[in-house]
């Protein structure tokens, strides 16, 4: 279990601030999901102590909720290399789906997912811009002298 000692943000302040970080995850969903994710203690063998994973996940959710590139990412969290790495472990292995469905298992036994509220956000995806990639750039090729159509049509096209 994590304690104040992991975010060294929380020991400089006496009183919350509105841009202080705030936890992302309860710790009823942090102990649904702890199993998932592979850790081991630092040992008094020497070398770099091992982050631990729940402030690795709450610095991802931390930058799903925000958004931003990763060097907007607050000191408290670990280093970008790190949480990028993780991820992308996370992610071929299938820990975070997994994570997910738990999260929202919970949410929806509580009540808390509404059906009617759901969309599909297509903030991420790249606009088309009319047209499909191939004839994009078969035009793109074609000879900028030529008024005619048939100047992006296959030769063997009568």
């Amino acid at each position: 279990m994590l304690t104040p000692a992991w975010y060294p943000s929380l020991m400089r302040h006496d009183a919350a601030s509105r841009t202080d970080v705030t936890a992302q995850l309860t710790d009823e969903q942090w102990f649904l999901i702890e199993n998932l994710f592979e850790w081991t203690p630092p040992t008094r063998a020497g070398g770099r102590p091992p982050i631990p994973p729940r402030a690795v996940l709450e610095a991802l959710l931390w930058m799903l909720r925000n958004g931003g590139p990763w060097n907007n990412l607050p000191k408290c969290f670990p280093s970008e290399s790190t949480c990028r790495r993780r991820l992308r472990e996370w992610t071929e292995n299938g820990v975070l789906i997994e994570v997910w469905s738990r999260l929202v298992e919970l949410a929806d036994e509580r009540g808390q997912v509404d059906g009617d509220q759901l969309i599909a956000d297509g903030t991420f995806c790249r606009a088309k811009k009319g047209g499909l990639w191939w004839a994009l750039a078969a035009r793109a090729k074609a000879r900028r002298s030529s008024c005619s159509w048939t100047t992006t049509a296959p030769r063997w096209v009568s």
